[in-house]
């Protein structure tokens, strides 16, 4: 049974709201649910202390017993000094056609 630390929606249509829970892979996003570790809410301003809760004590004991957060979930956890993330690969493809192949150009001139 996998266990991962992700977000379920709540909220009404246009007005999100996410609930930060621990739940088997294998349920759907909205639907069944180990345990509810806190709320995300995206509409409020980012500097407001309520646009995120999380109890930090019940998400180290679900990381402890090996449950895998997802990636928005580790970036709260990051944030919040919980889990490390590690870096992205960031591919060549992501930059714009003519800047890479300026880049081309330059690195065949050198």
């Amino acid at each position: 049974m996998p266990v991962v630390i992700r977000l379920a929606r709540a909220g009404t249509k246009k007005r999100p709201v996410y609930h930060v829970v621990a739940a088997d892979s294998r349920y759907p996003r909205d639907g069944r649910f180990i345990e509810r570790l806190g709320y995300f809410n995206p509409l409020m301003p980012k500097d407001n202390a309520d646009r995120l809760k999380l109890d930090l004590d019940k998400v180290k004991a679900w990381l402890a017993k090996g449950a895998q957060p997802s990636d928005r979930v580790a970036r709260f956890l990051d944030a919040a000094g919980v889990k490390k993330r590690a870096a992205r690969n960031n591919p060549e493809k992501a930059v714009p056609r003519k800047e890479r192949k300026a880049q081309a150009e330059a690195a065949a001139k050198a």
